[in-house]
């Protein structure tokens, strides 16, 4: 006899091979606002069910209280304080995860080992582990900020870019990014653009009541969540339908069916998502980069708009994303402890690929990365 595990929350479900993400309680109109009522989890275990499941369903209850105590708690500090925390639970990260320690070292030491010391390269991944651990502790109090409070800590530089006369005024447009400084600001940045409706691709994580209320908290931005690897085709369907702001992270391993293209001098499996939505939709595409400015600040840039034609015609999908991996390029090179250290970007091929620079132009549109 299986669990059943019923959540009730008011957020985009999947149904089948697709998730729903049309406007849900968390629209424009309400940003920053709490709907009542729809907070709790209803977890079911059927009657005939015996000990064993009785038992694995109380773990999972009280496992959700905890997560629950603890991002309350977290939210019910000043935003100052809970930087500092995130930061000294990153610095004790650093010493106890001798994993991600390990691969930081790691990466740091091929990208930068010829131009730092061992003991700079060292205090660069300290610091990149802090700055993770703020990342992530703000981040749950920011779910809990009113669109003036998100104001006071985010500065955004360069938007204007996106309301240019040379922008088709009824496309969307695709902004990509990667893992820079408080990653999870970006769907907050629709506030400033209220003409759009900003969406952004996710990774479902286990288990299931961990992953609807990291959703729920997500959606505090009133931005629309669209699982990665179900819900390609509501997203195609929403980007003919709306004006969307799509968010698209790409500076992670994308697999044997990525592009292998030179990152920080060396060659990795790159996604091409960003530029196949950029041609298929026609839509103007920019990178955009999350900066830290102070404890609990930070500033989001918008860059020069990635071009996706030359002469009239549509370049080709792996010209236009080495310009986005030279955008991203430059951005870890100017903050180096801003970026995501510990994922293992540069991992070996399993299969031969074509060359990455022989022409692709629009193929299908698959999931895209985040």
């Amino acid at each position: 006899m299986t669990q059943s595990l019923n959540v009730h929350l008011g957020i985009p479900q999947t149904h089948g091979s697709r998730t729903f993400a049309a406007p849900s309680p968390w629209t424009k109109g309400n940003r920053g606002q709490r709907s009542r009522g729809r907070e709790r989890l209803n977890f079911r275990i059927p009657l005939a069910a015996g000990t064993a499941h009785a038992s694995g369903w109380l773990m999972q209850r009280f496992l959700y209280l905890i997560v629950r105590a603890l991002v309350g708690v977290l939210q019910g500090l000043p935003l100052g304080l809970v930087g500092r925390l995130g930061r000294w639970g990153g610095g004790l990260a650093y010493w106890l995860d001798a994993r991600h320690r390990r691969m930081a070292l790691r990466n740091l030491t091929a990208c930068f080992g010829s131009e730092r010391s061992p003991a700079a390269v060292r205090a660069l991944a300290r610091e990149n582990f802090r700055r993770i651990g703020e990342t992530f502790a703000c981040s749950l109090k920011i779910c809990s900020l009113t669109p003036a409070q998100v104001r006071q800590v985010l500065t955004l530089v360069g938007f204007e870019r996106f309301r240019s006369p040379a922008c088709h005024a009824e496309r969307g447009r695709v902004v990509v990014t990667g893992h820079f400084g408080n990653f999870e600001l970006y769907p907050y940045a629709g506030q400033f653009l209220p003409e759009f409706q900003f969406a952004a691709t996710y990774r479902a994580v286990a288990p299931e009541w961990l992953n609807a209320y990291l959703l729920r908290l997500r959606q505090h931005s009133g931005c629309w969540y669209f699982e990665r690897r179900t819900g390609a085709r509501a997203l195609r369907e929403a980007m003919n339908q709306q004006r969307l702001m799509l968010g698209l992270l790409a500076d992670q391993h994308a697999g044997d069916k990525g592009l292998r293209l030179p990152f920080l001098g060396r060659d990795c499996a790159t996604s091409a998502a960003p530029a196949v939505f950029a041609l298929r939709y026609r839509c103007p595409l920019f990178p955009a980069i999350c900066y830290r400015v102070g404890l609990g600040r930070w500033r989001i840039e918008v860059g020069e708009e990635i071009p996706i034609l030359e002469a009239g015609q549509p370049r080709s999908v792996a010209a236009i994303t080495q310009d986005i991996n030279r955008a991203l390029e430059a951005a870890v090179r100017r903050d180096p402890a801003n970026w995501f250290w510990v994922h293992n970007r540069w991992k070996p091929a399993k299969r031969p690929r074509p060359p990455a620079d022989s022409p692709v132009g629009s193929p299908p549109v698959a999931a895209p990365a985040a």
